[in-house]
């Protein structure tokens, strides 16, 4: 695998974090667009993702942020397997808010389902592969032929492993689980490793870390080989030492988390949720580290994914 192809600049969306407007900018914004509606519905759905992950954690936040700013407006977070399966509700109309790597939305080059706009961008998730700190895989190469998790079957993880795999010529016994389900499996020595796709602090590995010993493998190889074959959404990133209890840096894969919405969602509706991302942000993110870079500069860059007309608007009045 060449590494040089490689760069930040070549990449679609860099990952450094950026400054958010003023406290008083954003707040004004969501003032002016944030009185009850005709067009709000009676009930908004925002599809999240499984026990023991960041997006159902961050969904359910913005859910109880968005019900004070919707105070007509019953406001629900559906936990769900991931990206996959919540751009599948969003296509049916299962649901109108949904969140989803930047990968899984891109299934064609530079282009994205029709039907959806891009809310924001919010923050990376990172790839990780966790193992027993006893574990003899130290490289993605000795997972060969073992028993290895990649989460459920319709989320983010399976869809991007799944994409890894034929880079690498690796082969191994495929078990679809929950991120909790993963750790809990794990602990019990059922299986020799899992794989998933998410923010950090990840809760159940999280908790795992306390339980036990626990390590992650190195993924730089695997990350350039997913640049490379699938240019746009991959960036060469690091977990850093801070993340887990004595668990040290590792390198790895970042993909950007976009928030979505239903083209067909009204574009006043589209404004406050937006608004309340950026303004709530703090409260949103919670004990998430990575979710803390949600800020407006950042927030726009959702690359071949156009923004929501609720959403242009709102970032039209931001810079003001």
């Amino acid at each position: 695998m060449d590494g040089r192809r490689v760069t930040r600049r070549s990449l679609l969306l860099g990952a450094a974090a950026l400054p958010a407007l003023t406290a008083l900018t954003a707040l004004s914004a969501l003032a002016a667009c944030s009185s009850p509606t005709r067009t709000a519905p009676e009930e908004l759905v925002l599809t999240t993702g499984p026990e023991g992950a960041v997006f159902r954690e961050i969904g359910a936040a913005l859910a109880a942020a968005l019900a004070d700013h919707l105070p007509g407006t019953r406001v629900l977070a559906r936990p769900s397997s991931a990206s996959v399966e919540n751009l599948a509700r969003l296509a049916g109309g299962e649901a109108q808010l949904g969140l989803a790597s930047l990968d899984a939305v891109m299934t064609e080059p530079g282009r994205c389902p029709p039907g959806l706009g891009a809310v924001a961008r919010l923050y990376d998730s990172f790839l990780h592969l966790v193992v027993p700190a006893g574990s003899p895989v130290r490289a993605w190469g000795d997972l060969a032929g073992r028993r290895v998790a990649m989460g459920l079957d319709r989320s983010g993880t399976a869809f991007t492993v799944r994409r890894l795999l034929p880079l690498t010529g690796v082969r191994f016994e495929e078990l679809l689980l929950s991120q909790a389900d993963a750790a809990g499996a794990l602990a019990e020595g059922t299986i020799d490793a899992f794989l998933t796709l998410t923010g950090i602090p990840t809760p159940a590995i999280s908790r795992l870390a306390e339980r036990a010993p626990i390590r992650l493998v190195p993924l730089a190889g695997e990350a350039v080989a997913l640049a490379n074959a699938h240019p746009g959404p991959y960036v060469p990133a690091t977990i850093p030492a801070t993340t887990y209890p004595d668990v040290p840096p590792c390198p790895t894969v970042a993909v950007p988390n976009l928030l979505l919405a239903r083209d067909d969602l009204p574009a006043p509706v589209v404004e406050v949720v937006t608004a309340t991302v950026f303004t709530d942000a703090a409260r949103i993110a919670g004990g998430h580290p990575e979710a803390r870079r949600i800020n407006v500069r950042t927030g726009i860059a959702t690359g071949p994914v156009p923004l929501h007309a609720g959403a242009a608007a709102w970032f039209r009045s931001a810079k003001r």
